[in-house]
């Protein structure tokens, strides 16, 4: 809804102070709300300026070739971004790499928000390390980022708050550096016993048994 796609059936939806309706994508981009979904909208087989500007081409009396590799130049280096050509295919990037340029089209438009629809899915280890900075340059820079995500560790190394939905309602919001794993998952699943809170419980009695032997020990 934020986004534009879908329309909400009741209630109001406040933004920057003030009441507003989102009645498209184009609407909540004027509004400064960009998103970056999950599927990443990329071209494989145009480069990376070319997909940075796909459809928001600079252009006089023909395409400012120049004009769209400086700007697209500035908008990576904010990102700190590591991408050692412009000129390469989308096709030839890693997931990481993939997700930067995605990250940066929507940047064109200078949002006050920018949506993430789970940044992180299919990345490797190093690569989602890469897409998790991209965030916390993205809050440095000013803008406020919702991440959409089931990977609660991913979650908590980038969040101010945590705020869980269930079926379509609100089932909780959290400090994230306050909350634990056990606490979101509960909220998640809308119960208590689970995988973790029982892998926890384990680990507890495991502890709390060797306390024991140990003063048996003694």
């Amino acid at each position: 809804m934020l986004s534009g796609v879908h329309q909400p059936d009741a209630g109001t939806i406040t933004f920057d102070g003030r009441p507003v309706t989102i009645p498209s994508p184009a609407a909540a981009q004027q509004l400064g709300i960009a998103t970056v979904f999950q599927d990443l909208a990329l071209c494989e087989n145009l480069n990376v300026i070319e997909n940075l500007f796909l459809g928001r081409e600079l252009r006089g009396m023909r395409l400012d070739d120049v004009a769209m590799e400086v700007r697209s130049r500035e908008l990576l280096r904010r990102l700190s971004a590591k991408i050692p050509k412009l000129s390469v295919p989308v096709a030839a990037l890693s997931g990481g790499q993939r997700q930067t340029v995605a990250i940066a089209r929507s940047l064109l438009g200078d949002p006050k928000i920018v949506i993430l629809d789970e940044p992180t899915a299919a990345l490797g280890v190093a690569q989602t390390a890469e897409v998790l900075n991209l965030i916390d340059r993205l809050r440095e820079g000013g803008h406020g980022v919702i991440m959409i995500s089931h990977n609660m560790d991913d979650v908590l190394s980038v969040a101010d708050t945590v705020a869980v939905l269930r079926l379509g309602r609100n089932n909780g919001v959290f400090d994230a550096v306050e909350a634990t794993t056990e606490q979101i998952v509960t909220a998640i699943t809308g119960a208590a016993d689970n995988a973790v809170t029982r892998r926890k419980r384990r680990a507890r009695r495991a502890v709390a048994a060797g306390a024991q032997e140990g003063t048996g020990n003694e």
